[in-house]
């Protein structure tokens, strides 16, 4: 059996911050960045989803360039010269992480945590963040509208935690409107489309088709979203509930790779174990079969195994 081999790419050389780099034609700026071992921060990007250019936290300067340009999406070009780490660039990167966590719970963002320490970020420049709704509490917009907010607030932390099915929950208060859940939801991945970016500037918030309650939309409950999600706000109910109840510990638990028993197509689960019992399932990014995405029953058919 012959097996297709890809024609090899030419290497294009350029630089960053003062040293000459070579990677293969058609690579990112932000991949050329790693390849050298340059840590960059990323929200927005995931090695198995599209570049959407949101958070712009992984912005670099370019010589020539005008504006900071992302390195998530910006291909290299032959004798470009990249900075990674100036003033601008860490004056820049530094606002985003500040504007971010004075808006949102990011509590449950280990990553995003790091990197305010990294590049001295203080958000309560910019005031305290505002409580999110508890749960339970009425959400008091009116069917397909939505409640105005108050100059310089996020939308999204108007929206009190939504349980309304067995397998997630949506906590927005912790969303920074990424576009990763919407990615996942729709080409990248399952194709499904049933979420959006809703509204524009303060008012922008992750949706369903018409506001209707996640049962009622498109969603498939593949899981994807919760995947994608870097902050928590997509969440499996199995973590929801243990959290809530103080019992959550990761510490205490196990990882086990495996493969999908319901069908052929050889998916690998990583399966997430606590006290002996399956608490989620995650999927490898760099998996062949998945690239990290999954089909319900494999991302939430494990309650099979507590018979």
């Amino acid at each position: 059996m012959k097996v297709p081999v890809a024609p090899p790419r030419r290497l294009v050389e350029l630089e960053i911050d003062g040293r000459a780099v070579r990677v293969p034609e058609g690579s990112t700026i932000l991949q050329a960045c790693r390849a050298e071992g340059i840590e960059t921060p990323t929200i927005c990007y995931a090695e198995n989803l599209t570049p959407v250019n949101v958070c712009r936290v992984c912005v670099v300067e370019v010589e020539g360039a005008r504006a900071l340009v992302p390195a998530c999406s910006r291909a290299v070009e032959p004798g470009m010269k990249v900075r990674t780490d100036t003033e601008r660039v860490r004056h820049s990167r530094r606002l985003v992480l500040e504007f971010l966590a004075s808006s949102v719970d990011l509590s449950l963002a280990p990553d995003l945590h790091r990197w305010q320490e990294v590049y001295q970020a203080h958000p309560e420049r910019f005031g305290a963040p505002m409580e999110p709704l508890a749960e339970g509490e009425r959400d008091a917009r009116e069917p397909g509208r939505h409640a105005p907010v108050e100059p310089g607030t996020a939308e999204t932390v108007h929206q009190p935690v939504k349980v309304d099915n067995d397998l997630y929950v949506r906590d927005y208060a912790r969303c920074v409107l990424c576009y990763r859940c919407v990615e996942a939801c729709g080409d990248d991945a399952q194709g499904t489309y049933a979420i959006a970016v809703a509204g524009r500037g303060f008012d922008a918030r992750i949706s369903t088709e018409f506001a209707v309650p996640l049962p009622e939309s498109a969603c498939v409950y593949c899981g994807n979203c919760i995947g994608a999600c870097p902050t928590g706000a997509l969440m499996f109910k199995t973590e929801h509930d243990l959290r809530r109840e103080g019992r959550w510990d990761e510490a205490r638990q196990t990882v086990t790779t495996t493969i999908c028993p319901y069908c052929g197509v050889g998916c690998n689960l990583e399966l997430h174990v606590q006290d002996g019992e399956i608490v989620k399932v995650t999927s490898p990014a760099d998996h062949d079969v998945t690239r990290g995405h999954l089909c319900i029953k494999g991302r939430f058919g494990f309650t099979f195994t507590r018979a």
